[in-house]
């Protein structure tokens, strides 16, 4: 049976993209076959195939399997903004039932696929659904990125409370570096990991250039 892991972050922006690109290069190297996916995205290009998402064609590059840009990123949008405000402007209700037919598709085809949200844990899909909705419809476990910058503590704990609120399994997080000067940073780190009930599989060091293969070998999956 094949296994899902919703990849989330504190915030828009903190390296969910290159978290999870390196995630699934890490499964790969277990001998399991990944596929990604991007269900909503929100600040596409428009090209002689239809508007594409660089996050959405990054995932899709690092697939075990060639798979369709369609069913990988079934709601592509063009406004680089929330994802309800960019469908409304579109004239577009995202329907989860939609996404879970992408994902049953993926998920026919690979040992694990890893899904990645848009923002954070709580940002809009439609009037009534969130991201963490989307998680629950899928049945996902839940990866939790922390961007490592001022606020991240109060930002990793929140997070983290409100995944466990829903009924989620949060089975992990990655610390990220963003802010190079940050201080303390390792007493920041510290302080998520003595306050949140899940291991930390994985440690990313700044980088200048991003590198998929340099994040994957800090990538502890835990699976």
């Amino acid at each position: 049976m094949s296994r899902g892991i919703f990849v989330t972050g504190t915030d828009t922006g903190v390296g969910k993209t290159w978290v999870s690109a390196g995630l699934m290069v890490a499964l790969q190297r277990q001998g399991l076959r990944v596929l990604g996916m991007k269900p909503v995205a929100a600040g596409c290009e428009q090209t002689a195939d239809g508007l594409r998402n660089e996050d959405a064609l990054l995932l899709q590059q690092h697939g075990s399997l060639p798979m369709d840009y369609a069913v990988i990123n079934p709601y592509a949008f063009a406004p680089a903004v929330a994802p309800h405000l960019a469908a409304a402007q579109a004239g577009v209700h995202i329907e989860l039932e939609r996404i879970a037919r992408n994902y049953h598709t993926l998920t026919a085809a690979a040992d694990v696929v890893v899904v990645e949200g848009a923002g954070g844990w709580l940002v809009p899909l439609n009037e009534h659904e969130s991201m963490a909705d989307l998680a629950i419809r899928l049945e996902l476990e839940v990866m939790l990125v922390v961007g490592l910058r001022l606020g991240c503590i109060n930002h990793a704990l929140l997070t983290a409370a409100a995944i466990r609120a829903r009924g989620c399994k949060l089975t992990g997080w990655v610390a990220n570096t963003l802010d190079l000067r940050m201080s303390k940073l390792p007493q920041n780190i510290l302080s998520i990991q003595q306050r949140i009930d899940a291991p930390l599989l994985g440690l990313i060091p700044y980088q200048e250039g991003l590198s998929v293969e340099t994040i994957a070998a800090q990538i502890n999956p835990g699976l």
